[in-house]
């Protein structure tokens, strides 16, 4: 799949600082964002062609297990056109965590997205906390603390 759909014309309103505004809300097969709020929301967006996508999974899989009691929700969002793509992906890098799709990529351009994988994390309230592209094994624990900042407030 090209990344054409990541380079097209994107919304003001993500243009400003994350954390000064609210979160694009989006309603896809497998998860609403409306339907988390009051969760820390970390969104990642990936696709069965992206090699350090199978890397972030096991990174994410421990994310939901360590604090999802605490009240994060991982929600990866797939955007390959071809559904059958995600679910052979799945097949040998399970998920622990809510799996929605995005074949058009409507909700990475909303994000502002630039590569695979990205992530953006979610507070609370709606507001988008921060984003960050790619991902890199030495970055876990800097994401992690972000994170465990997020469901202190």
């Amino acid at each position: 799949m090209a990344l054409a759909f990541l380079l097209g014309a994107l919304p003001a309103a993500v243009c400003a600082a994350p954390g000064a505004v609210q979160a694009p809300l989006f309603d896809l097969p497998g998860a609403r964002l409306a339907d988390l709020r009051g969760k820390v929301v970390y969104v990642d967006f990936w696709a069965s062609w992206c090699v350090p996508c199978r890397k972030s999974f096991p990174f994410m899989n421990a994310l939901q297990q360590r604090h999802g009691d605490a009240g994060l929700q991982v929600v990866a969002i797939n955007v390959d056109e071809k559904r059958e793509d995600a679910a052979a992906f799945l097949a040998k890098v399970p998920a622990g965590f809510t799996i929605a799709y995005d074949p058009q990529g409507a909700t990475p351009k909303a994000y502002r997205v630039r590569g695979m994988p990205s992530s953006a994390l979610v507070g609370r309230d709606g507001r988008l906390l921060w984003m960050h592209t790619g991902f890199n094994e030495a970055e876990m624990g800097k994401l992690e603390e972000r994170i465990r900042a997020a469901l202190q407030e």
